[in-house]
């Protein structure tokens, strides 16, 4: 595998950088609705920058021919309209209380306002890139989607089991995860650089599916203070990810009636999240997963074959290692 190195997402914002201060100038264009209440909660959500990731690969794969486009800064908008938008229905199901170290909107507001919102939000990118005039980005979003409310409906009927399979992980990554990260990838190359568009859109899938087994990852390595959520909030909430999957097959019949305890308690303590952590990272679960995000992104940078030398391709290269370094 390739040698990764530690990078900061602003190496990768690099060329980029001015395009994103635009992309921040559209999207609080785009959200106000002009009524106090929803407004209210979407002044909440983007009164401070994310990490746009997604618009920063969009407007990425946009320059890789030298040619950026005039809508990849809206397009880049809208696909953040689209990632929060899934965030705050994410958070609604899950019953979250913090995201990213702040009260999600279901705890700050109601549930009830937290699923009109994510509503008006997805609504809002529809009404922006119908704006463009082009019917294929409308469907290339509208797909998106479409997976993402697939992949949500799949967790949640899977949901607590521990039978729930590597195959069955692996479909909902992409669903939920790498679908949004390729689509932004793919509008990119279709306003910049269609020439690449199929190798950017399965670089955006293997960085997206890497992305989301660093997340699973995060969530048993890393302090509150770094995810903005508690340690083991996963497990919390039942969610079987590809650290427990990959560990299932090696424990004893003794550690896996551990953790189905765990699983029958709706509410566990920290002390039972721990020892379960232990169990898996014990069993060699946290490697299986490590590798196994690696891998993925070591195929999103093979994608890259061919596409032209530039800063633009150094920072999607960059992209890839920042990723799978978030967890080390």
């Amino acid at each position: 595998m390739f040698p990764t190195v530690a990078v900061d997402l602003e190496e990768v914002r690099l060329p980029v950088k001015d395009r994103l201060c635009e992309v921040e100038r559209e999207l609080l264009d785009m959200v106000p609705s002009g009524f106090g209440s929803l407004d209210e909660v979407g002044q909440y959500l983007f009164s401070r920058s994310g990490k746009l990731f997604r618009p920063t690969l969009l407007l990425l794969a946009d320059g890789v021919e030298g040619r950026p486009s005039e809508n990849a800064v809206t397009l880049g908008a809208i696909v953040e309209l689209l990632h929060v938008a899934t965030l705050v229905h994410d958070d609604a199901v899950d019953h979250s209380v913090k995201r990213r170290g702040m009260p999600t909107v279901n705890e700050r507001w109601t549930h009830q306002v937290a699923i009109i919102a994510g509503d008006y939000l997805y609504s809002r990118a529809v009404i922006e890139i119908t704006a463009l005039g082009e019917l294929e980005p409308i469907g290339i979003l509208a797909n998106t989607a479409n997976k993402m409310t697939i992949g949500e409906m799949r967790q949640l009927v899977l949901h607590g089991g521990l039978d729930f399979n590597r195959e069955d992980y692996d479909r909902l990554c992409e669903c939920k995860t790498a679908s949004l990260i390729s689509a932004a990838c793919e509008l990119g190359a279709m306003a910049g650089a269609s020439k690449y568009r199929k190798a950017l859109r399965v670089y955006g899938y293997h960085l997206g599916m890497a992305f989301q087994m660093v997340d699973d990852l995060l969530d048993y390595l890393s302090p509150t203070e770094l995810t903005g959520k508690p340690r083991g909030q996963d497990l919390q909430e039942h969610k079987v990810t590809l650290p427990l999957i990959a560990a299932l097959p090696t424990l004893r019949s003794s550690e896996r009636r551990t953790i189905q305890e765990l699983f029958n308690n709706p509410t566990p303590t920290v002390e039972d999240v721990s020892a379960v952590i232990d169990l898996v990272s014990d069993s060699g679960g946290i490697d299986v997963a490590r590798k196994e995000a690696r891998r993925h992104a070591e195929l999103a940078r093979e994608c890259l074959a061919g596409i032209p030398e530039t800063e633009y391709l150094v920072s999607l290269q960059l992209a890839a290692d920042f990723v799978v370094e978030r967890v080390r």
